[in-house]
């Protein structure tokens, strides 16, 4: 990689749920770092589905209850989580609303799965975040699933069918059943190049001190190998 045209590749998978706050802080700050990569980056990016909640009943549930409840946290806690997250969005520019439910996200990861070989899963990502997060919407929700696709330059009408068929079901659940495996149990978990793991909504330096490092030993690995 000695000339200033040759090309490198960085591969992410972005492993993370739509009700997830953490992965909408982690996106927003991943996407900051990987803009500042050099030009010749050639940045093979990947959303990777995860549930959080894979049980959780269509009609969701009150989600302070749910927090409540899973966690044993208290509402003085809840409360500071809450200020905590909405800081930590601050600073990468992403906007908490008020989310007073949460909800089942199987349908979503499918309508991403097919965004994908339409080439605008990370549009459909970036808009579910903030459907959810940002303005409190029901992301099991259908017809709100395919106005959001439909926002991202998807078509409506396959989004609807995709969503009415239970076309690719076994596909998410093929793919959350490897990361499972593989040992992610919380998001967002971030992979870089399938080998090297960034766990949690970590701050923009963190991903970009990542990337510096990975980027240089790939120039000494080709500079090693070249010799």
């Amino acid at each position: 990689m000695s000339a200033a045209t040759d090309r490198v590749p960085l591969r992410i998978d972005f492993v993370s749920d739509i009700v997830c706050p953490w992965c909408a802080i982690g996106l927003a700050a991943l996407e900051q770092a990987l803009a500042r990569l050099p030009a010749n980056v050639d940045v093979d990016f990947h959303v990777r589905p995860f549930e959080l909640n894979p049980q959780m009943a269509q009609e969701g549930e009150d989600i302070a209850e749910h927090l409540q409840r899973k966690y044993g946290m208290s509402a003085e806690q809840l409360s500071a989580a809450r200020a905590n997250i909405q800081g930590r969005g601050a600073e990468v520019g992403f906007t908490f609303g008020d989310r007073k439910r949460t909800w089942n996200t199987f349908d979503a990861h499918r309508l991403l799965h097919w965004a994908g070989t339409a080439g605008r899963q990370l549009e459909l990502k970036r808009a579910l975040l903030q459907a959810y997060h940002g303005d409190g919407e029901n992301v099991s929700d259908q017809a709100t699933l395919v106005r959001v696709a439909a926002g991202v330059g998807l078509d409506a009408e396959r989004a609807a069918a995709v969503l009415a068929s239970g076309e690719y079901a076994d596909e998410v659940c093929n793919e959350e059943q490897f990361f499972i495996r593989s040992g992610i149990n919380s998001v967002p978990a971030i992979i870089i190049d399938q080998q090297h793991l960034i766990s949690g909504g970590q701050p923009v330096e963190v991903f970009a001190r990542a990337f510096g490092e990975i980027l240089a030993r790939k120039v000494d690995q080709d500079a090693a190998d070249a010799n």
